[in-house]
């Protein structure tokens, strides 16, 4: 049929057996008169501002969005290709409407923020824009996310309540770290069938909280400081589950090795050289330009130390190399590996706010984002093979399973070491992202007292070492007093030390640890007890991590964290804080790359669907068999009232579907105003009393989003007609309307439904031994 021919008509069954025709422009005249004149319920729903207060509003949400890492005027990279042409070209109204929605979550990220309730506060003729944002902010991760009751790891109620889940995809996550559960936990949200596979016999991976001193005490051997309060994802989950934060203060006294306490104006005036250094190190990385890409931090901080002469004694020089162990501990690197030209690239991102500890241990929010989560513990993962019919995964003894898709969360250590094959192998430039990016160490002796002996004022003390390459052992020591449950005190090793740390035993270990701890507080008269417990960690020596978190080594550059971030033909995908090159290194960083992960698995997952569904497609030259309309009609995707409705896609979830309602009208409508038509009108035309009697149908074209609104809507069904027709701004259709303008539409129905019925059997996770 050609674009200018008139389109055709296609047969009709039975006058007798299809829905009575009826004049539509009565029909509209009387959804008038039933509906009334009043005005749209919208102009009422915004708070009354004036402009001066709104433009405050506006500005304090675009803040808040900035502290979230979305540009106060423009798009994210990753956002302008998933929003659709007219919104991304124009962007201006979808950043202030994108900000309110970031700014009312976390206000309040204890419930999830549903889009009818940001539809409350913005003028309706923004509502496609709330749809456009709102859609990408909770499918991406950025709102609606958590581990309180209100977000379960289970499909939402509304949408278990929209009757049978569509076919979902299968996912198998390697690693339980914080990036495996998020990805998890979100993707089981997303209505996916998942199972995560963790080698360890805990969760957690480098989060780990062990209980010393009779289980009494909470020590954390691993990732410990929330680094950053403002807009951290860690601290949403701490306040959804109610648990207090505790500032880690600023003070922090440095001693020497023989106890005396460092002077405040030594101290102080070696910091500033310290942040003078790293500013000359940055002029002289602009200054060298590409030569900087090969030369280390170490190096460069040295020559410009020499070249100005400073920290030249003794004293001020076992102060300058304390600094520079922090600065390794910060880095989980050596200087001599830390790359001059990109070490600190993640600094324009870094959580704004104080720094802070969890009360009772990180392992709290572990254990909640496990909660409901499927995990199969010591399953250590051998051999990944992914390919376009899925993917299957081997494990220590043989075991194997196999889904549609693979998250891979493993430590940037592991895949180092290459314990885990990949077939078909890693692309080159994955490959090369991997050995270029360094892999530190950082070492910790957690130790647990009978009681306190150090200033209970403080949360961090320092300790200076008089040989440069030992500078990094035991140099920090963290109080966990506050929040532990117990006398813990926990001394850090970094740098070189680190690497040194792993060959000795812990006894002797130990032993240094307390003669520090002795030396120190001995000449003040405070007697320093052994304590109740102790454990020194080998991160490096784990075969889980083999090491302790990421860093930009000589060579490498932040790129090579979005290249390790990239996807495999959309089966194979990689999370953890090796992958996310705004917070790598984090607890926060491993976090949001699982949940950004879980965004892209979603997406992939339905264009996998939608796949499947494009085989039993329905030619479109083809027209809707008789009786199509009633048919589709007679087993609805959602049905309420006298409303009902049927969807074009496999994913009855999908807020974007296109479909079609129909509205179920009798003499609520139609009915004469006169209660007792005249003698005459009953015999001249019969027809009349049937209008009376039988029931009518009209339709519409509408959204997914749409029905949801109908069906939350407080209304009843008059109101939900008046909700349909004045605020969506719908046009209502009559039967033989419906068929001619929406054919394809139908079609397209019929299609939906054979690929659901196909696919009722989806690739689960197949096990075999």
């Amino acid at each position: 049929m050609s674009p200018s021919s008139p389109p055709r008509r296609p047969q009709r069954r039975a006058a007798s057996l299809r829905p009575a025709s009826y004049d539509e422009s009565l029909g509209d005249a009387a959804l008038e008169a039933y509906l009334g004149d009043a005005p749209s319920r919208r102009v009422r729903r915004l708070r009354r501002l004036s402009a001066e207060e709104r433009q405050r509003e506006t500005e304090t949400e675009a803040l808040i969005a900035l502290s979230l890492g979305f540009p106060i005027d423009e798009l994210l990279p990753e956002e302008r290709p998933l929003l659709p042409a007219h919104i991304a070209d124009a962007p201006n109204d979808y950043i202030v409407v994108r900000n309110h929605i970031l700014a009312s979550w976390r206000a309040d990220p204890g419930a999830p923020l549903p889009r009818a309730r940001v539809l409350e506060t913005v003028a309706a003729s923004y509502d496609h824009l709330v749809a456009a944002a709102h859609g990408f902010l909770a499918r991406e991760g950025h709102i609606n996310f958590g581990v309180s009751a209100a977000f379960p790891a289970a499909p939402p109620l509304d949408a278990a309540l929209q009757g049978p889940p569509a076919p979902a995809a299968s996912v198998i996550v390697v690693g339980a770290g914080l990036a495996g559960l998020a990805a998890a936990r979100q993707l089981l949200r997303f209505g996916l069938r998942v199972l995560v596979l963790e080698g360890r016999a805990r969760p957690g991976g480098r989060v780990y909280t062990s209980r010393l001193g009779g289980d009494k005490a909470a020590v954390e051997l691993g990732g410990s400081v929330i680094t950053g309060i403002h807009a951290n994802p860690l601290g949403v989950l701490a306040r959804q589950l109610g648990i207090p934060l505790h500032k880690v203060r600023d003070r922090c006294p440095l001693y020497y090795p023989d106890g005396r306490t460092v002077e405040t104006r030594l101290d102080r005036s070696i910091d500033l050289v310290f942040n003078t250094l790293l500013d000359h190190a940055t002029r002289l990385r602009e200054f060298l330009n590409e030569v900087a890409e090969r030369i280390s931090l170490g190096e460069g901080i040295e020559k410009i130390r020499r070249l100005y002469h400073a920290a030249t004694t003794d004293d001020e020089r076992m102060v300058l190399d304390w600094h520079l162990a922090n600065l390794e501990f910060s880095n989980a690197g050596c200087l001599s590996e830390l790359s001059l030209a990109h070490w600190d690239q993640d600094d324009p991102y870094e959580m704004g706010g104080d720094h802070c500890f969890l009360a009772g241990g990180n392992s709290r929010l572990i254990h909640a984002l496990c909660d409901g989560v499927p995990v199969l513990y010591e399953k250590t993962v051998m051999r990944i093979e992914h390919g376009s019919d899925g993917v299957s995964v081997t494990v220590e003894g043989g075991q194997v399973f196999q889904a549609d898709m693979v998250l891979c969360t493993v430590p940037l250590g592991v895949l180092k070491s290459g314990s885990i094959v990949f077939d078909p192998e890693l692309p080159e430039h994955k490959l090369g992202a991997i050995q270029r990016l360094g892999f530190g160490l950082l070492n910790k002796v957690a130790m647990v007292f009978p009681h306190m002996f150090w200033d209970e004022d403080i949360d961090t003390f320092g300790c200076l070492n008089k040989e440069s390459s030992k500078r990094g052992e035991y140099f920090l020591f963290y109080s966990y007093h506050t929040v532990s449950g117990g006398a813990v005190l926990i001394a850090l090793v970094a740098g070189e030390a680190a690497l040194e740390f792993e060959k000795v035993d812990p006894v002797v270990a130990l032993h240094r640890v307390l003669a520090i701890l002795r030396g120190i507080y001995g000449p003040k008269g405070v007697t320093v007890p052994d304590p109740i417990q102790s454990v020194c960690t080998r991160w490096g020596s784990d075969p889980f991590c083999l090491g302790s978190y990421s860093h930009i080594r000589v060579g490498s550059s932040g790129a090579d964290y979005d290249i390790l971030a990239e996807s495999v033909n959309d089966r194979l995908f990689f999370a953890g804080e090796a992958t996310i090159r705004a917070y790598p290194a984090t607890m926060h960083g491993a976090l949001l790359s699982g949940l950004r992960e879980a965004s892209k698995i979603h997406r992939a997952a339905e264009s996998i669907m939608n796949s499947d569904q494009k085989k039993y497609t329905v030619p479109n030259s083809l027209r809707p068999p008789n009786g199509a309309l009633e048919d589709i009609f007679s087993e609805p995707d959602l049905a309420f009232g006298r409303f009902s409705f049927v969807f074009s896609s496999v994913t009855l979830d999908d807020p974007e579907a296109p479909g079609l309602a129909r509205i179920s009208l009798d003499n609520l409508l139609l009915q004469p105003k006169n209660n007792e038509p005249k003698e005459d009108e009953k015999v001249q035309d019969p027809a009349a009393e049937k209008i009376v009697l039988q029931t009518f149908h009209l339709y519409a074209t509408i959204s997914r989003e749409q029905a949801d609104r109908l069906q939350n809507s407080s209304n009843d069904d008059k109101g939900r007609l008046g909700l349909l027709c004045k605020d969506l701004g719908v046009k209502l259709m009559g039967y033989d309307s419906t068929c001619d303008v929406c054919s394809d539409m139908i079609l397209s129905i019929l299609s939906a439904r054979k690929a659901r019925k196909r696919l009722q059997h989806p690739k689960y996770f197949k096990i075999s031994h």
